[in-house]
């Protein structure tokens, strides 16, 4: 049985005709404050890190205006600038730190939080597979130096 409605989310089970919640709910913070300050850091991570590159060029303005004028794209500089020193997907730490954080976490959070940082690691995977491709040896030297996503587990010592 349920503990209760309020606390659960819901989800469709069977053959979609009834409705019933997912069950399972627990205190991850003590404090509410805490999620909230912590959410907003990883928000103002995201935030930050899309100042650190292109802004045009990351939500694909720049290939537009390229395209409408006839000029032909070219590749935007490496460079490795604040976060970036630190982490090598910051704009990915900070959603995760998002997708986390929660005073209280339900099944259905852990859920989409698992799903989240499983599609995060597949696409970073892929990301740095053509940053490998496009930038060789000097994004290989910046793996070595940085690592991927958690600042506190450092490089690949091989590639």
């Amino acid at each position: 049985m349920c503990c209760s409605r309020a606390c659960c989310s819901s989800c469709c089970t069977g053959n979609g005709s009834r409705c019933r919640p997912l069950c399972g709910k627990w205190r991850v913070l003590r404090h509410w404050w805490r999620s909230i300050a912590l959410r907003g850091i990883g928000w103002l991570i995201v935030i930050w890190s899309t100042f650190m590159i292109n802004h045009f060029d990351l939500f694909g303005l720049r290939q537009v205006y390229l395209r409408m004028t006839n000029t032909p794209y070219t590749d935007l500089p490496f460079t490795q600038v604040a976060l970036y020193g630190v982490v090598r997907h910051p704009l990915m730490l900070g959603f995760l730190i998002v997708f986390w954080v929660t005073p209280t976490m339900t099944i259905g959070h852990l859920l989409f939080a698992t799903l989240a940082t499983g599609y995060i690691i597949v696409g970073t995977w892929f990301e740095e597979r053509d940053l490998i491709t496009n930038l060789g040896d000097e994004y290989r030297a910046y793996r070595q130096r940085v690592p991927m996503l958690l600042p506190f587990i450092r490089g690949r010592r091989s590639s």
